[in-house]
């Protein structure tokens, strides 16, 4: 599967900070749970590239 093919697969999301000044990504669906920790800068990195994909699909759909 990748980015651009649709899935029925539902997921819950879930970001916040770990008590060891990590930032953790946790995502879980039909039964099976991954956790992925990151340094802030890297967590910063990832949030960037989000808002940059965010604005991308913005321009895609004028």
């Amino acid at each position: 599967m990748g980015i651009n093919d649709e899935s029925d697969l539902s997921a819950d999301l879930q970001i916040g900070p770990t008590s060891l000044g990590m930032v953790r990504i946790f995502v879980a669906a039909e039964g099976q749970e991954i956790s992925m920790d990151f340094e802030p800068d890297e967590a910063e990195e990832i949030a960037e590239e989000i808002l940059a994909a965010a604005d991308a699909a913005k321009q895609m759909k004028r």
